[in-house]
């Protein structure tokens, strides 16, 4: 099995200017797994990208990481 919250981290983490504040939480539910980013409040719009372009990339990775295990994977900003 993938461990997304692992994979999300490690791509969220080389992306913002205080990798320290990178919270990564994943839970299982009945249909897949939900995948829940914090970071800090200057790096918000680097995670989600122009127009999100970068966090769709993000839950594009995290998609077809969970396609041979036939797992369905969601990926979130959660703002504070």
């Amino acid at each position: 099995m993938v461990n997304y919250k692992e994979l999300v981290e490690f791509i969220v983490k080389r992306l913002v200017t205080q990798p320290e504040s990178v919270s990564v939480e994943s839970t299982e539910v009945e249909d897949g797994n939900n995948v829940r980013v914090r970071v800090a409040h200057e790096d918000v719009g680097r995670v989600i990208g122009k127009r999100g372009a970068t966090i769709n990339a993000i839950r594009l990775l995290a998609k077809a990481a969970a396609v041979k295990s036939g797992e369905r994977v969601d990926v979130d900003i959660v703002e504070d």
